[in-house]
């Protein structure tokens, strides 16, 4: 017998006669399994509600949580026989656990939370809740019993960091304890309901071998790229939402010599450098009042008072895009900062729109000009339609004609077709041409194998270890 027609001690309702029709069959066990759930949350929501008429919470502070977390056990056992559910052991642990939940943690995000596979966490509205797993975003049975409920935990979320959302403040976007980020925005801006979006902090970040094991570029440019952070190229790293910009540029930043002095600035910090000498700044909201707000180009501007040796920016996206080129052009060599994009192209497009966002008129040729003399590499990575994130193109830029800023490709992604398991073949090969900054670094005795840049030394279709 299914939980929840034995709660309460009641039979359920008779299930709707099964029909020869596949089509209203399934018709009638969505409507009977939502209704079961239903019944569950608000069985849930009458334990969490009593609990409450029963807890002192200001013992919260003064009894350890294991202590609290035995009086919740004992407490929520005698509601469900106030209640008389009629539930299995395994199913009394599972409503006792997931009240514990409720009230230490973040309710039905909890387990979610505790899940080191799940990436993103999407909350659209108090009934649907999705996750990302392994670069693909699939639905979950999790969810709120209402928006209530969702505001409370939203509320318990932005309370831990000093943050309030209201109809005055109706978007939201902070930096949890763990570094996971968290944006949420509410009506009347969210026409559905509280919105909730959560991308998850790993702890233990991706290397260099990890990129090369799981498909995302070759050890050939791999070895290209260390040499490039090493000998103090300016590298923008370019990509759409989710792409894996930031664990790209986690990785390249530890290639970074660990004398040298570090100074990285975000909207939310995110970025986990390993070496000792790291100075990190992040940006400040405006308070309640509307003061105290600090930009992202106002750090750009401190940092070069901070005698930095590398300047990483985790993302360019207004007007600091014009310090960061005048720091790159100033003896600031080896920055690393990334952009949103489609292709290289259109990250130095992106530059150009940014650099407008200054105010001040500047004509388009020196624009470009600047570009070409700051940037040295624009790096392209995507997420394919198996969920897999890859370079798709490597470019250097070779300067300026008039006003256009010249590239030219050295490594491009060739794709070559879809596996019977859904992965797509793919090689991430050299177009045959020796890039202009091999002369350059090999003043610093950074060499470059000619096999690198040859395309006939390409191993077989990049894939995933266990895809193979």
């Amino acid at each position: 017998m299914a939980l929840i027609d034995r709660l309460r001690g009641r039979v359920s309702e008779p299930v709707t006669p099964v029909t020869d029709e596949p089509e209203a069959d399934k018709r009638a066990q969505e409507q009977e399994a939502a209704k079961r759930d239903t019944e569950y949350q608000e069985l849930k929501s009458r334990i969490h509600n009593r609990l409450f008429d029963h807890i002192d919470l200001t013992r919260f502070a003064q009894v350890s949580e294991n202590r609290v977390a035995q009086d919740i056990a004992e407490l929520t056992h005698r509601i469900l026989q106030d209640e008389e559910a009629l539930l299995t052991a395994d199913e009394r642990q599972r409503v006792i656990s997931e009240v514990q939940h409720e009230v230490f943690g973040l309710g039905p995000l909890e387990p979610l939370l505790q899940d080191p596979r799940v990436n993103d966490i999407l909350v659209n509205g108090h009934a649907q809740i999705y996750v990302e797993r392994s670069g693909k975003i699939e639905p979950t049975v999790a969810r709120f019993r209402d928006d209530a409920h969702l505001m409370r935990i939203i509320e318990k979320i932005l309370t831990q960091v000093g943050r309030r959302v209201d109809e005055s403040t109706p978007l939201v976007d902070a930096r949890l304890e763990d570094g996971s980020r968290v944006n949420v925005i509410i009506p009347p801006l969210a026409l559905d309901g509280p919105m909730l979006s959560i991308r998850r902090f790993q702890e233990d970040k991706l290397t260099a071998e990890a990129l090369v094991e799981i498909g995302s570029l070759t050890p050939e440019a791999m070895k290209v790229l260390e040499g490039i952070v090493k000998g103090r190229l300016n590298v923008l790293i370019a990509g759409g939402t989710g792409a894996g910009k930031t664990t790209l540029l986690n990785v390249l930043s530890g290639f970074i010599p660990v004398n040298e002095r570090i100074v990285t600035i975000e909207d939310s910090a995110e970025l986990q450098l390993r070496q000792t000498h790291v100075v990190r700044l992040e940006t400040r909201p405006a308070n309640v009042e509307g003061r105290g707000r600090v930009t992202q180009r106002e750090l750009v501007i401190n940092a070069l008072r901070m005698r930095p040796d590398r300047i990483v920016v985790g993302e360019v996206r207004g007007s600091e895009a014009l310090d960061m080129l005048q720091a790159m052009n100033t003896g600031h060599d080896g920055s690393l900062t990334t952009i949103h994009s489609n292709s290289p192209r259109d990250a130095l497009m992106r530059l150009e729109t940014m650099v407008a966002m200054t105010g001040f008129e500047l004509p388009l040729r020196a624009v470009r000009s600047q570009i070409a003399s700051a940037v040295d590499l624009v790096i392209q990575i995507a997420r394919l339609s198996d969920g897999t994130r890859c370079i798709t193109s490597i470019q250097e830029i070779t300067g300026s004609e008039g006003d256009v800023v010249m590239m030219q490709e050295i490594f491009q992604l060739q794709r070559n077709g879809v596996a019977n398991d859904g992965t797509v073949l793919r090689r991430l090969v050299p177009v045959g041409i020796r890039p202009r900054f091999c002369e350059r670094l090999a003043h610093d005795g950074i060499e470059f194998g000619g096999e690198l840049f040859d395309p006939e030394n390409v191993r077989a279709d990049m894939r995933p270890e266990s895809a193979a």
